[in-house]
């Protein structure tokens, strides 16, 4: 009988600190709702958040590992079946040139919060999901990145509008 391909869910933060994000991708209870959704697999990209991933205890059904850095996220988005991933523009645009589901995360303490456009620009074309991190669970729970859109190319002028305005602004 052939095994399974595990379902695998990759969390990253980028080069910034986000413990929240750590903190609530590991949590009891979302691990618990990916596993009951059929994952058995967290990898988490912490970056300067190792102290919330090293409290993470893990959860019945679901493999947690995690590193702080890479040269390249490239494998490890192409092994994901599902992104939780901090707002940033450059894994937005991975993630949605892959086609894999996404689930924008906005860290709502950043100064100019540009990623919350992006997230939100992009979420209202169907491309995303776009959450604040205390709303994760209930996100997962909703499985509205099940029924995303991939971006299309009349799309992407809009998204290289918006990036270019948060690069403009220093974001």
């Amino acid at each position: 009988m052939p095994s399974k391909t595990p379902k695998r869910v990759l969390v990253t933060v980028g080069t910034t600190g986000f413990p929240a994000l750590v903190s609530q991708a590991t949590s009891p209870a979302v691990l618990h709702e990916l596993a009951h959704q059929g994952y058995s697999e967290l990898l988490v990209q912490y970056g300067s958040s190792q102290a919330a991933f090293d409290t993470a205890i893990g959860a019945k059904g679901i493999a947690v590992s995690g590193y702080a850095y890479k040269p390249s996220l490239a494998s490890d988005l192409e092994a994901a079946d599902l992104v939780i991933s901090h707002a940033g523009s450059g894994t937005i645009l991975e993630c949605l040139t892959r086609a894999k589901p996404l689930v924008a995360v906005v860290n709502d303490s950043l100064m100019d919060n540009h990623q919350l456009e992006l997230a939100d620009a992009l979420a209202e074309q169907g491309c995303l999901v776009s959450t604040a991190c205390h709303q994760l669970l209930a996100t997962l729970q909703q499985q509205r990145f099940k029924t995303l859109r991939q971006l299309q190319p009349h799309q992407s002028s809009a998204f290289a509008t918006i990036l270019a305005q948060e690069l403009q602004a220093g974001g």
